[in-house]
């Protein structure tokens, strides 16, 4: 997959992507990136520790968030994006479902724009995504939980997002697809589509696992969302296992860690 200017390839080594919340309210670490020295400060600590990708969010996704408008969420996001890339050589991921943020974001150097709509809340994000022939990630999600086949119907979601990519002249080369662990998904639900990971091979297109810190693993463990490394590092592992690529995570250095030494195992002959 290429992203920017580096290539990725799928099966070679898991790709960390760092999570770089540049907002006051995100459910686990709200406020703590939100200035610029803060926010190069953790991005210098995270690529040391081995991310290959920051992601820049400007808005909670959390359960319950309250949603900002356009020119906020650019305000918060391209002065970051801008700084990293200009101090740092790294693939830069914005997340955001806005089309106008992306185009923003873009512009201030975003190589990847990372939709957990897949496409479907905006409707001219996808033109945008190819108009600049950028990198995307598409994730599941939906509006109601009324699965009639669950595990057949993300993947029948999912697989209207990438046809939206497609068709809009996005290269299949920069998309990559998410499960959405924690997004319209009860706790069985995630755990269940966790274990089947291996369904989202469909496309042949890189896959990449966001579970960090999410209420799946406090659920399970019965933790606050300050304890939640372990059981995140868990959910990476058996992603690596089920073929994931990217690995979206807060805690870089131990799912590093533990990817490498994973992959390394999985990789002897």
């Amino acid at each position: 997959m290429i992203i920017g200017n580096k290539t990725f390839e799928s099966g070679k080594e898991p790709y960390v992507m760092g999570i770089l919340n540049v907002t006051p309210d995100s459910f686990s670490d709200g406020g703590q990136h939100n200035t610029m020295d803060t926010a190069l400060f953790t991005t210098e600590k995270m690529i040391a520790e081995g991310a290959v990708i920051i992601d820049v969010g400007g808005e909670s996704t959390r359960p319950g968030y309250t949603k900002i408008s356009d020119e906020e969420e650019i305000e918060r996001t391209a002065p970051i994006i801008e700084a990293i890339k200009r101090d740092f050589d790294v693939a830069v991921s914005l997340d955001t479902y806005k089309s106008a943020v992306a185009e923003a974001g873009i512009h201030a150097g975003a190589d990847l724009i990372n939709d957990i709509w897949g496409l479907k809340y905006d409707e001219k994000m996808a033109a945008v995504i190819a108009k600049y022939d950028k990198a995307c990630c598409l994730m599941h999600n939906r509006e109601n939980t009324d699965y009639t086949d669950y595990l057949a119907d993300v993947v029948s979601d999912l697989d209207e997002s990438v046809n939206m990519a497609l068709a809009a002249g996005i290269d299949r080369d920069k998309i990559m697809v998410d499960p959405g662990i924690g997004f319209a998904k009860d706790l069985h639900q995630n755990l269940l589509l966790m274990n089947n990971l291996e369904l989202l091979h469909k496309w042949d297109l890189p896959i990449l696992l966001g579970t960090s810190r999410k209420s799946m693993i406090g659920l399970t463990l019965d933790l606050p969302v300050t304890e939640r490394e372990e059981g995140t590092v868990a959910t990476s592992v058996l992603g690596l296992v089920k073929g994931c690529d990217f690995f979206r995570v807060h805690d870089v250095k131990s799912n590093y860690r533990a990817l490498k030494m994973t992959h390394a195992m999985l990789s002897a002959r």
